[in-house]
């Protein structure tokens, strides 16, 4: 079985939408599991450079699977224990959910394998 690491990193402006609208960071933060591949997410690390709590919101297929708060001007590391499978033919996103108004920039990296 050939194994594959994936990322999801970068830093990204954003400008909150509302705590209840999760809103896609940046494109580049978009993965399709391909067809027939196995998807599992290990790792999130993210950090927040403005002074108001935001929450990363892992997505599959536009339903929240993962809620990562960082607090002000805080950051986050999360080995993550209970690893699901993901299907071949999602479509996994990170979100931000940020008090409306509010700027600044979010560090992101979450680590995946594929088999």
């Amino acid at each position: 079985m050939i194994t594959k690491n994936l990322f999801l990193q970068g830093i990204f402006p954003f400008e909150g939408r509302g705590l209840e609208k999760p809103a896609l960071i940046h494109s580049e933060l978009s993965h399709y599991v391909p067809d027939g591949v196995i998807n599992q997410t290990l790792y999130f690390r993210g950090g927040n450079s403005c002074s108001e709590l935001i929450t990363v919101v892992l997505m599959r297929d536009g339903a929240p699977m993962r809620y990562f708060p960082i607090g002000a001007k805080g950051d986050v590391h999360v080995p993550l224990r209970v690893v699901e499978d993901i299907e071949g033919g999602s479509v996994i996103e990170l979100h931000l959910l940020a008090p409306e108004g509010v700027k600044g920039s979010v560090v992101v990296d979450l680590g995946m394998v594929e088999h």
